[in-house]
């Protein structure tokens, strides 16, 4: 099972997080949550906004595709990058993974400017 790395955030997870075993086919978003950090997910993981954007800085290309609505939503996303998923719509794949989570979400910025 791979192993997923959590990189440091300043509020979700200070420290960073790595996760030994991460099961196969569950996504970024629950698996996040499930190991106490509590990534936004305004819609409930249902891909109908961008609060859960990631950033997979190592074994991006292990995901499968995203969804033509995923990539829509992504254009909307604050600091997207090529390496850009939506946490609940990428799953855990058999590569390890690098998770960065990005300093705002679309909702954050909007509170802050």
């Amino acid at each position: 099972m791979p192993k997923v790395t959590i990189l440091p955030h300043s509020e979700l997870c200070p420290e960073g997080k790595i996760i030994e075993n991460a099961p196969e086919g569950e996504s970024i978003c629950s698996l996040l949550l499930d190991n106490g950090i509590e990534i936004e997910h305004a819609c409930e993981q249902s891909c109908a906004c961008t609060t859960c954007h990631v950033i997979v800085r190592q074994g991006f290309d292990s995901l499968e595709e995203p969804s033509e609505i995923e990539e829509d939503l992504l254009d909307q996303a604050w600091g997207l990058e090529a390496e850009s998923r939506l946490s609940c719509q990428a799953k855990v794949a058999g590569e390890d993974l690098v998770v960065e989570i990005p300093k705002y979400t679309i909702n954050h910025a909007r509170e802050h400017h």
